[in-house]
Order: structure tokens, then sequence, then C-alpha cells
């Protein structure tokens, strides 16, 4: 009877000298070799550390510590992002940011040790890639190796024999592993075949996006630019620099980088739900613009919503916050308009309760005809409801209200100390008293006017603009960074799921004159589904050439009769 055999999966190293060339070469992975300390001098120890650097351990290690090195980079406040809260920092906590700054952990991302641990891994990976791919493109040069002497000491195999001419099983195995996809060749009495390049590719794809996300960040953090406008309906922005409200940028990046582009808030339109568990949760949010690319550019409509940006060449615009600015015309004892203008208000909850100051710095005489600077501590509720005079109810603008404090005196603006426009400082400032000696203070509802003792003048709140805040990007690189991420996707999966294995067939003439077919296979250790796919195989190649009986078999026993099909299992005899 002919006699199927399907060796346990036992463990064979690829380097196992009775399989020759057969198991080498399954994988582009450099070998491992001894770390010993070199005794061979400075050349010695240069090619120790060149092994060591390019070795997957190290590879990994390196991308664990500069994972490890983004952490406070994210806690810690950076002076690259927000100087403000660095500064603040440091006068809160003296000793501890003595020690982050001496630990370069307030600009992390341009440290020394964190530049170090990117240089480094990214020389790791090159030196990791390149042979890798040089000596991947010589194997797909090359042809599968032949089979070894003993196709019985591979983890799985089996043999049968057949009546077939043993130049026919050859040929007729290697019709069937062409069709399966193999890289399939005649290597003396046996065919050779190989399968599953891809996962090369895969990994070498993989390593490969690690540098190009590598690169693309790094430009994108040398050249990137963020800024932030707050504009007013029927206001105006050019991108130029003298126009941002506050403005980061990259090492490398230059003024000249700014896509030339202007655009105007022509509205901006809010709708909130109305009841319900979400009551004032945003519906609509978006802002109409009309913006021109370069000097001459013709005018073009667009809208703009959260997370839909205009984008203008390199330069993305998206719409980041909105709130309220109030028209107010501020007049002096005489009646004289001094101020006219909306004032932008900072939300302070979700319901857009807002504050801020109107501030008069020129043109105002009080009642003795003396120059001096105006102030109004400025609250605004969209949605007043009696009951709740502290904030608004609603975001919408549905039963608006001003409420305004006055000051006079001097705003300090002349000692050449920045300030805010959105804060008060009161050092040389008076607030107006009534005739009971309090403060001024009162609640406008619009076209209502505010008169201010002792016939210093009057503010008038004509009514309601809306006003959003743009935020304005170059990022680039972004580009390059997506691709690789999913070039790492793929070539990851790609990686981890096929499996490249080989497999021979041997079809010689025995000594009685009979064809003896062996098959076998060898991939890598997790090539879990190699005895099921040799099995299969086996199986469609059995029926092409029929095993033949032993000579001490009984043709009439039903019995003895050859199976056909050929199913693998560990340690199993058909």
């Amino acid at each position: 009877m002919s006699k199927t055999t399907v060796g346990e999966q036992t463990p064979a190293a690829p380097d196992d000298p009775d399989l020759g060339a057969a198991g080498s070469q399954l994988s582009t992975a450099p070998a491992e070799t001894l770390t010993g300390v070199p005794g061979i001098g400075l050349v010695g120890w240069a090619r120790w550390f060149w092994r060591q650097l390019t070795s997957m351990r190290v590879a990994l290690l390196l991308l664990l510590l500069l994972a490890l090195g983004a952490i406070p980079g994210s806690l810690i406040p950076q002076s690259g992002t927000d100087a403000t809260k660095v500064a603040a920092f440091q006068k809160d906590n003296p000793t501890l940011a003595s020690v982050y700054d001496t630990l370069g952990l307030f600009h992390v991302y341009s440290s020394v040790w964190f530049s170090a641990i990117y240089l480094l891994l990214f020389v790791s990976l090159i030196g990791c890639i390149v042979p890798r791919t040089w000596q991947f493109v010589g194997q797909l040069r090359g042809r599968p190796p032949g089979a070894p002497k003993r196709l019985t000491r591979l983890p799985a195999h089996t043999t049968w024999r057949t009546e077939a001419a043993p130049e026919q099983v050859r040929e007729a195995a290697l019709a069937l592993l062409k069709k399966r996809r193999f890289r399939a060749h005649l290597a003396g009495d046996a065919v050779a075949a190989e399968k599953g390049y891809l996962r090369e590719v895969g990994n070498l794809a993989f390593h490969i996006a690690l540098i190009v996300m590598l690169v693309a960040f790094a430009w994108g953090q040398l050249f990137k630019m963020e800024g932030n406008k707050l504009i007013v309906e029927g206001d105006g922005f050019s991108n130029t620099l003298t126009q941002y409200d506050d403005i980061k940028s990259g090492t490398l990046f230059s003024t000249d980088d700014l896509a030339p582009f202007s655009f105007t808030l022509d509205d901006f339109k809010g709708t909130y739900e109305v009841s319900g568990p979400n009551k004032g949760t945003p519906r609509t949010y978006q802002a109409s613009l009309t913006y021109s690319e370069g000097a001459y550019g013709k005018d073009r409509k667009t809208v703009v919503r959260v997370n839909h940006p205009l984008e203008i060449g390199d330069s993305k615009v998206y719409l980041t916050a909105h709130g309220y600015a109030p028209l107010v015309t501020v007049r002096d004892g005489k009646g004289k308009v001094v101020y006219r203008d909306a004032v932008p208000l900072l939300p302070l909850d979700s319901n857009v309760t807002s504050s801020g100051v109107i501030k008069v710095y020129d043109g105002y005489r009080n009642a003795k005809g003396v120059s001096e600077q105006l102030a109004f501590q400025a609250f605004f509720l969209p949605s007043y409801a009696k009951g709740n005079e502290l904030s608004s109810v609603f975001p919408a603008l549905l039963n608006p209200v001003l409420n305004l404090q006055p000051y006079h005196g001097d705003l300090g603006v002349d000692s050449g100390i920045p300030q805010s426009v959105y804060q008060l400082d009161k050092t040389h400032m008076k607030a107006f008293k009534d005739v009971k000696d309090l403060d001024v203070r009162e609640n406008l509802k619009p076209g209502e006017t505010m008169t201010l003792p002792g016939g210093a003048g009057s503010i008038t709140y004509e009514g309601t603009q809306e006003w959003a805040n743009f935020q304005i990007t170059q990022q680039p690189g972004s580009g390059w960074a997506l691709g690789g991420a999913m070039a790492a996707i793929f070539g990851l999966a790609a990686s981890l799921f096929i499996q490249r294995r080989r497999v021979w067939v041997r079809a010689v003439r025995g000594a009685d004159g009979v064809t003896v077919v062996e098959m076998a296979g060898l991939g890598r250790s997790e090539s879990a589904r190699l005895p099921e796919e040799l099995g299969d195989l086996a199986g469609i190649l059995y029926d092409q050439a029929p095993g033949a009986p032993d000579p001490d078999d009984d043709p009439d026993d039903p019995s003895k009769t050859p199976d056909p099909h050929v199913v693998p299992a560990e340690g199993a005899e058909k």
C-alpha cells in the first residue's frame, strides 16, 4: 500500500546542516551575533557600536524613549507654544522651574537630549533598512533554493508511491505551484517553490514609513506656523505678520513663507438647541467669507465650518470660536462723538455670558475741558432674564443686555508697558460716582444710553454684532506624515499576517521502478497554517498522480486502497 506521512511540527532551524540552503534567507533580518566586548581596537569598537545601534532591540528602545520623552512636552508648558504659561509656572514654582529649565523640559522638542534620541532613531532605522533592502532585492533576483537531501526532516512532509513517471509528477507539481502564485522552478529531481515575499515588502515598507514620518514631523516642526485672529462681522484680514493677534512659528519659518491671501467675515451664523437635555448646544456654527488669493486675486465666496477649514495653498483657515461685539457710541459732555465701534467681548460660559473693556484713549475731555481717558467695564448677557442678572440663560440673542461700569483717568498706555485689551488696569483710574457716592453701574438694552455724572458725557448701546476667531495654520509635511502613517499600518499588517514559506516536491524512481513522491514545506515559526496548505497541495497533486499499491498489498482488499486526499496533521500517518 502507498503511504502518506506527515511529520510532527518539530522545530527545524534554518541553519540545520541537513537542510543546507533550503532554510536560509526566509527573512532579511540580520543574524544575531555575539555581543561580547570586542578586542580589536577602535575599528572593532566602532563595528560593535554600529551593530548595536542598527539592531531591532535598540531601535525599539529608542522608539520607546522617544514616546516617553514626548510626555513632558505634553504635560509641561512649552516656551515655543505658550510663553505666558511658562512664565507663570516659573513664578509659582521657582525651585521646580529651575530643575525643568536645566533639563530642557520647557522646550522638550528642541532640547539636546530629545534631538539626540530622534537622530539616533533615524540613523538606526536607515542602518537597518539599507542592508535589508539590498538583501531582499538579491532574493527577488534569485530563485528559491533547491530541495534538501532529506525532506523528511522538515516540520511538515508527506510521501507516497505512484505509477506516474517522475517527469510527469514534477511538471504537474510545477504547474500547480505556479497556479497557486508560488515562485517555482525545477531544481534537479525536485521542484522548489516559495511564496510570501510581501511579508518582507511590508516589513521594509513599515520601516521606511517610520523614516518618512520622522522626516515629515521634523520638517513640520521647523517650518510650521500657527496664528489666531479675531474678526468682527464686516472686518477683514490679510495674511501678514502684523495682522495676527498672536502667532507661533518653527525655528526656520520666515515671514516670506506666508501664503498671500485675504478674506472678509461677511456674516456669522449660529443656531442652538432650544429644548431638551442638550438645550443651548450649537447646531449650526458657520462663517460666510469673501476671500481672494494673491494681491490681485478674484473675490470668491465660501463658508467655513468647524472642522471644515478653508484651504488656500499651504494654509488652512479654521473656525475656532465665536462671541458678541456690542456696538457702542461714546460722547463727551458737549455731545461730540469720541468713540464709535463694535467691541469684542470674551465668552465666560457656554451661554456666552461675556466680559471685556471699552477703552477710549484719545479725543475725550471731561466737563472741565481737561483731557482724560475713559474706560467701561462691560458684561454682556445675550439672553437676560430677571432673577438671573449674573449670567445669560441662552447663547442666542434673545434679550441682550449690556452692563457697564464707567471709569475715568489714565489707562497707562503711554507708559510703554503692554496691556490686554480685555482687561482694565485701575491703578490710575477712578470709578464714576452717583449722588449717593456709589459706583455707577447700569444695564442697557439696544438703543438705550447711560449718562455719565456731572455732565461728563454718555455712552449708547446701539446694537450687537458677532465675531469669529480664526486659526490660520501652515503645517508643511502633514501630507507626508499622513501617508507615512497609513503606509506603516499596511506594512505592519502585511508583516504580521503574511507568512513566507517554501515548498519542495521531489519525484524519483525507486528501486522497484515505482515513482516515489516526497513533498515538504518550511516556513518561519509563525507559519502555523503550513501543514494545512501542504496538505491541500498534496491532495491536488495526489489526484493527478494517484498512489500505487506496495508489493505486499492485496488489491482486492478495499481497506488497502490508497487514500487520494492528504490532510496533514501533526504526528499523523495515513
